[in-house]
C-alpha cells in the first residue's frame, strides 16, 4: 500500500514551495526521517524528510515545479507499485516511452529530457518551452532551454557559464548559473555531449523556455538525419565508418534501454566525452578556472579514439555523475581552500560533497605539508589577495533584499546612535573561573555575548519602548523579548531569533545562540526562526572593532552593537582616592529610531545594561 508524502508547513506565512532537487529517485529505498528532497521558499531553503520507510514509487512534483503546502509530492510504498518496474506499454506510465535513454535513477524532469532521436520519431514534436533537449536543426545538437524556476518567475539573467564551447558535459552536470529576482541557481545539462554553441552570453537576460545553448556529439550531422531513429545505426555506420555505432543512445527501441545502466548506452560517445571532459570537469567544478580555448578543446574531443570505454571507466563516470552536484557555497569554499572536488568522496546523501568534506580535506592537506622555512624577522607576511580583485559580479538575491531593506529603513526612520563604555572586569574574572565547568556541563563556550544578551533582555523589560515595533502610526509593545542575533554567513547577514530571552539563564542563551548560528551558516533554519524579532544584538567586536553605528531594520526600533573587549589603563576611584588600573572594557552602541525613542530613553536603557554588567553578579544565572 502506497503512502503520500505531502509538502509540510514551512512557516507561518509560507504557502508554497519550489522543488529544487530530489535526493531520491523512483525505485530508491528511503528510511524514516531520511532527506527525500530539497524545497525552496521565499524565506528559506530546506530539506523535506520522508515520513515513512519504503520505496519511492512515484514522483508527482518535478524539480523546479512549485507546489502548495499540503500538496502530494510523491508516493512511497513497498515497491510493488513502482513506476520504474511497469512495462513501457502500460498507459499508466506514458512518459516512460518518451524519456531519453538516461538511467532511471537520474529521474530528470520530463520537460528537460526529450532526446533528439526519439523526438524525431514522435508524430507531434514538443514545444521548445517544454523540452530542454528538443532537436535542433543544426547537426545532431539539442537545445538547452531555461527551465521554469518558480511560479512567478518569467525570466532569468545568465551570470556565469561553467562550460565553454567545445567542453564535454555529462547529464545533470552544472552548465551555467542563472540569477532571478527570487533565487540564484545552477542549470544542469539534461543531456550528455559536447557544448557546441552558446546563444545567451553572460549578463544577458532570457525568458523561461528561451534557448540558452546547443549540446551535441561534436560530429557533423549525417545526410539522413531526419530518418526515424531506429534506422540511424545502419545509415550512420555506412556514412561515417570512423565512428562506432550508437545502439542505445539513438535507437531506444525498448523500455530496457531506458532503464539500463550508463555503461550499456552510447559506448562510442562515452570514451571521447570522458577523455575530453576530465580536465574540463576539474576546472569547472573545483575552481571555475578559465578553460582552454574552444578550438583546442574541440580538437581534443574529435581526435580522441572512439574505442568503447571499459566497464570500470564507465562505472567511475557514473559515480562521478551521481556525486557531481555541488552547491555554489561548497564550490566557492573548495576554491578558496585549494581543494580538488573531483578527488573527494562526499559524505552527504547519495555521495554528495558537503562543506564538512571540503574542510576536512583542507585540514588534511595543510597538516601533511612540511613546515615552511621561517621567514626572516624583518620580512612582513604577504597579504592574502582575494580572487575577487579586479572582477565584477552581480549581487545575489539575498544581498539585493538586504540592500532594499537597509535603504527603506534609512529613508523611513530618523536614526541616531548613543555609545557608552562599560567595565566588564568582573565578568571577565567570572568567565575565567567558570569557563571549564560551564563547557563540561553545557557543551557551550562561555563567551561575553550571553552576558550582553541577558543584560539587554532585562533592560528591555524595564524600558519596553526599546523593544517596541512600529505599525503605521501605532506602537506595539510585545509581551516577550525576542532578540535577533546577527550572524555573518557566506550568503550575507542573517538574523535568527532568540525567543523569550528574558526568561532564560546564561546556559540556555549560550546554547541557543550557538545552535542558531551553526544552523544559519549551514542553511538549516526554518522561516519562523528568522522572523518575529523585537530587538537586535550584533557582535561587531567579533572582528576586533571597538564600536560602530549599527543600522535599525524596520519594524524594530533599536539595535545594540557590542564592541571588542579590550584591556586598557582606566582611572579607578576608591576609598584612598583615584588610581590607575588595568581593566577589561567594552563599548556598547545603541542605534534607535528617533521618531519613537528619545535620547533619554536610550540613555536610561544603556545605563541599566552598564550597571548590570559592571556589577558582575551572574553566578545565579549561570544555569550549571
Amino acid at each position: 500500500m502506497s503512502e503520500s508524502v505531502v509538502l509540510p508547513a514551512l512557516g507561518e506565512s509560507v504557502t508554497e514551495g519550489t522543488v529544487t532537487r530530489w535526493l531520491k529517485n523512483v525505485g530508491d529505498s528511503v528510511e524514516v526521517d531520511e532527506p527525500l528532497l530539497e524545497v525552496s521558499t521565499d524565506k528559506v531553503d530546506t530539506e523535506i524528510p520522508s515520513p515513512v520507510a519504503g520505496v519511492v514509487e512515484e514522483i508527482l512534483v518535478q524539480e523546479d515545479e512549485t507546489a502548495e503546502v499540503g500538496a502530494v509530492l510523491a508516493k512511497i510504498g513497498d515497491g510493488n507499485g513502482s513506476a520504474e518496474a511497469a512495462p513501457a506499454e502500460e498507459p499508466a506510465a506514458p512518459q516512460e516511452a518518451e524519456q531519453s535513454p538516461e538511467p532511471a535513477a537520474e529521474s530528470a524532469p520530463a520537460s528537460e529530457s526529450a532526446p533528439a532521436s526519439e523526438s524525431a520519431s514522435e508524430p507531434v514534436s514538443a514545444p521548445a518551452s517544454e523540452a530542454a533537449g528538443s532537436e535542433s536543426p543544426s547537426g545532431d545538437s539539442q537545445s538547452i532551454v531555461l527551465p521554469s524556476l518558480g511560479e512567478s518567475i518569467t525570466e532569468g539573467t545568465v551570470t556565469r557559464w561553467l562550460k565553454s564551447v567545445g567542453d564535454s558535459v555529462e547529464i545533470d552536470e552544472p552548465l551555467l548559473e542563472v540569477s532571478t529576482d527570487k533565487v540564484d541557481t545552477e542549470v544542469p545539462s539534461p543531456i550528455a555531449g559536447v557544448l557546441q554553441e552558446i546563444l545567451v552570453q553572460e549578463d544577458e537576460t532570457v525568458e523561461v523556455g528561451g534557448e540558452l545553448a546547443r549540446v551535441g556529439s561534436g560530429a557533423a550531422a549525417p545526410a539522413a538525419e531526419t530518418a526515424p531513429a531506429d534506422e540511424q545505426p545502419a545509415d550512420d555506420s555506412a556514412a561515417e565508418p570512423a565512428e562506432e555505432p550508437k545502439p542505445a543512445a539513438e535507437s531506444a527501441s525498448s523500455a530496457e534501454a531506458q532503464t539500463s545502466a550508463p555503461s550499456e548506452s552510447a559506448p562510442s560517445e562515452a570514451s571521447p566525452a570522458q577523455a575530453a571532459s576530465a580536465p574540463a570537469e576539474t576546472q569547472g567544478t573545483a575552481g571555475y578556472e578559465k578553460p582552454a580555448p574552444a578550438d583546442e578543446q574541440a580538437g581534443a574531443a574529435t581526435e580522441a579514439p572512439a574505442a568503447p570505454a571499459p566497464a570500470a571507466g564507465t562505472a567511475s563516470g557514473s559515480a562521478d555523475s551521481n556525486a557531481g552536484y555541488v552547491t555554489p557555497i561548497v564550490r566557492k569554499l573548495a576554491h578558496e581552500r585549494g581543494v580538488d572536488l573531483s578527488s573527494l568522496s562526499g559524505s552527504g546523501v547519495g555521495g554528495r560533497i558537503r562543506k564538512e568534506d571540503v574542510l576536512a580535506a583542507a585540514d588534511s592537506a595543510s597538516s601533511a605539508q612540511p613546515a615552511a622555512a621561517a621567514e626572516p624577522a624583518s620580512a612582513a607576511p604577504a597579504p592574502q589577495v582575494s580572487e575577487l580583485r579586479g572582477t565584477s559580479q552581480k549581487m545575489s538575491r539575498l544581498r539585493k533584499v538586504i540592500a532594499e531593506r537597509a535603504v527603506a529603513s534609512l529613508q523611513g526612520t530618523a536614526q541616531l546612535t548613543t555609545v557608552v563604555e562599560v567595565d566588564v572586569t568582573r565578568i571577565a574574572k567570572l568567565r575565567q573561573a567558570k569557563k571549564d565547568e560551564f563547557l563540561e556541563k553545557t557543551g557551550s563556550k562561555l563567551s561575553f555575548l550571553p552576558f550582553f544578551a541577558l543584560a539587554a533582555a532585562e533592560a528591555l523589560q524595564t524600558y519596553p519602548i526599546i523593544n517596541a515595533t512600529v505599525d503605521g502610526d501605532s506602537i506595539t509593545y510585545p509581551s516577550t523579548e525576542n532578540i535577533s542575533i546577527a550572524v555573518d554567513t557566506e550568503r550575507g547577514l542573517l538574523t535568527p531569533v532568540l525567543r523569550d530571552a528574558g526568561s532564560k539563564n546564561l546556559s540556555e542563551i549560550s546554547g541557543e545562540i550557538a545552535d542558531l548560528a551553526a544552523r544559519t551558516r549551514d542553511n538549516k533554519l526554518t522561516p519562523d526562526e528568522l522572523s518575529g524579532g523585537t530587538f537586535t544584538l550584533t557582535n561587531t567586536g567579533s572582528r576586533g572593532a571597538l564600536f560602530d553605528t549599527p543600522l535599525v531594520f524596520l519594524p524594530q526600533v533599536a539595535i545594540m552593537g557590542t564592541g571588542a573587549v579590550v584591556k586598557k589603563p582606566v582611572v579607578v576611584s576608591g576609598p584612598e582616592g583615584d588610581s590607575i588600573a588595568i581593566r577589561s572594557t567594552v563599548y556598547l552602541a545603541l542605534s534607535y529610531d528617533h521618531r519613537i525613542v528619545d535620547g533619554a530613553d536610550a540613555a536610561r536603557f544603556l545605563t541599566q545594561v552598564r550597571e548590570r554588567l559592571e556589577g558582575g553578579q551572574f553566578e545565579a544565572n549561570l544555569g550549571i
